[in-house]
Formats: structure tokens, sequence, C-alpha cells
């Protein structure tokens, strides 16, 4: 039996790769710039043999909020999939150095790799991604341990996984283990694109197993099939307790009940917008986890999106609660 955890997150357990290069080389790989895209296994292999000087960093949109939360000093655990292999090795090293608890041990006999992205960063500073799901996308209920997901304060899916029905069901599972462990469970709506393809499904679970939802303007309006805002958010208000929108540059609308809070964000320019997202949830969640209200919550999780745009990488480089400290919110 564990102690019980402050946040659990479940999600893709994903290796970054990263390696600097230049336009040339994108051509030649016939990469396109700046965004992700999901490659099959071949390529995969053929783009992981095409780096040089690899750097490799734990990633994976929840895997990296649940790591900020550790970089606060939450007591947190990712639930997530890898294969016994070099990555799968690294992902767990990695995360237990970091102080975050991995329950599942890498699997020995799979037939899949550890999932990786392969991070291709030009001198500007702009990303492009190629990311092998491997393993990760396999996530079950078999792999949900019903004294972590039922051990903690708070539950954090990432809508990507929601992508197979062995997700789906991984998800359930944990909302009802974590509800039935007095806990509280949210997710991360992740990409307008995945809501599309699942929509009933995810109004289905907002409105029924969510206590907090997570998405930005386009992944609600893309929910409630409208291109008005505040329609979409007075549907979401009526069937979920805590709604959270982000809006790239603009102010974050929380709300609750009846409560409203708009909190500014403070413009930075960004080196590597990579893992905003992540660390504004992990930011919100330490306030939450923590009692803190809905505006100073907010609050936090636009500190840690700005230092984790201010860098390389998609993880905090600085003590995040520190600079809490330094805005009074602690």
């Amino acid at each position: 039996m564990t102690d019980r955890y402050q946040v659990v997150g479940i999600g893709n357990a994903i290796v970054d790769v990263l390696t600097q290069t230049d336009d040339t080389a994108l051509d030649l790989m016939g990469i396109r710039k700046g965004i992700m895209q999901l490659v099959e296994r071949e390529r995969g292999e053929m783009l992981y043999a095409a780096m040089k000087e690899r750097t490799e960093a734990p990633g994976g949109s929840v895997g990296n909020t649940i790591a900020g939360l550790g970089n606060l000093g939450l007591g947190a655990a990712f639930i997530g999939r890898v294969r016994d292999d070099a990555l799968g090795r690294f992902f767990a090293r990695s995360l237990t150095a970091e102080g975050t608890g991995f329950p599942n041990p890498p699997v020995a006999d799979a037939d899949l790799p550890t999932s990786r992205s392969m991070i291709f960063v030009t001198p500007d500073g702009e990303r492009s991604m190629n990311t092998y799901l491997g393993i990760s996308a396999d996530l079950g209920p078999g792999d949900v341990a019903e004294d972590v997901a039922g051990q903690t304060d708070y539950l954090f899916l990432e809508g990507y996984l929601f992508d197979k029905d062995k997700g789906k069901a991984a998800f359930l599972k944990a909302a009802r283990a974590c509800h039935a462990g007095g806990g509280k469970a949210g997710i991360a709506l992740s990409d307008p694109f995945c809501v599309d393809r699942h929509r009933d499904d995810f109004r289905r679970l907002v409105r029924d197993e969510m206590d907090y939802v997570i998405g930005n303007q386009q992944e609600w309006t893309s929910l409630y099939q409208t291109e008005d805002l505040a329609a979409a958010l007075a549907q979401a208000r009526s069937e979920c307790p805590v709604v959270v929108c982000t809006r790239s540059g603009a102010d974050v609308i929380l709300l609750r009940g009846n409560e409203r809070a708009d909190v500014p964000v403070h413009r930075v320019v960004p080196v590597d917008a990579t893992g905003a997202g992540d660390q504004f949830a992990a930011g919100f969640l330490y306030g939450l986890a923590t009692g803190q209200g809905l505006a100073k919550a907010g609050r936090m999780g636009c500190i840690a999106a700005a230092e984790v745009i201010s860098h390389f990488g998609a993880r905090p480089e600085t003590d995040v609660k520190a600079l809490f400290r330094a805005e009074g919110l602690i």
C-alpha cells in the first residue's frame, strides 16, 4: 500500500529525443517544420538513426505536468506504459530521480518499443516533432493500479490517450477508483482533433466523471460545436464543477459554480513554446491541491507556463515555487 499522493497523472510515457539541426536537413528528411507529426515505426527508427548528438528527456504531456508538480514539491506519481528497453529504463529512472512515483514496471515481453518523439530544433527555436507512439498508446485498465489511482487527492488524465478503447477503459477505472478514494478527477482535452474524433465520449466523460477540465479555446468550441466561446463555456459550466479555458496570450478564464476568475497572462517572448500548457496545468493543480482559490490557482498556472517558455525543453529549470513566493502567492 502506498502513502497517499497529492496528484496522480495518467498519460503517454514518451521519451523526447532532441537534436540541433538546420532547415536544409529538415527538407532532406522530409520533415514539416514546427509541427508535431505522428510517424510509423520504420520512419521513427530512420529519424532516430539520423540524429547526431542526441539529448534525451522524459516527456509526454501529462508526464511533463507531473514532473512540474514534483518540482513544486508535491507527492506525485505517473501511470504510463514503457517497454523494458534502453529508453523505457531511462524514462522510469528519470522519473524516480525527480522524486515522482512510477508504479508501472517496464514491460519485458512487449512487441512495441518505448514511445519516443524525435525533436529537431532549428536555430530559430522552432521544434519539429516526429512522434512514434509505440507501447505507451497501448495503456489499458491492467496498467491502472487501484491503490495508486484510489490513493490520490487529484487525478489528471491526458486526452490523447482517449484515442483507443483500452485508454478509455483505463480512464474510467482510474476515475472511479479516485472518486471511491475521496479524490477529484480531471482531464486535459489535449487536442481539438482528438475532441472531434471522440466528441460524444468526451462530453459524457466531462459531464459524468470529471470534477475539473482544462482546455484551450479551440478545444472547448470543438467539444460543444460552436464558434461562440461564451456559449461553449456556459454549457461546460453547467456540466462540470471546475472549467478552465486557456487562450494563448489572452486572459485565462476559470469557472467554478457561480464563481469566475479572469487571470491575465504576462506576455513573454517564447524561446520554445513546448510544454506551456503542461506547466500551466502543473501550476493550476498545485493551487488546487494546496487549497488555493480559483484566481490564485490560475495565476500559479500562468507563472509556471511563463517559466517554461523562456528556455528550451518542456520542464521547469528554475524553482517555480520561488517564483510563486516572489509574486506573494505563497
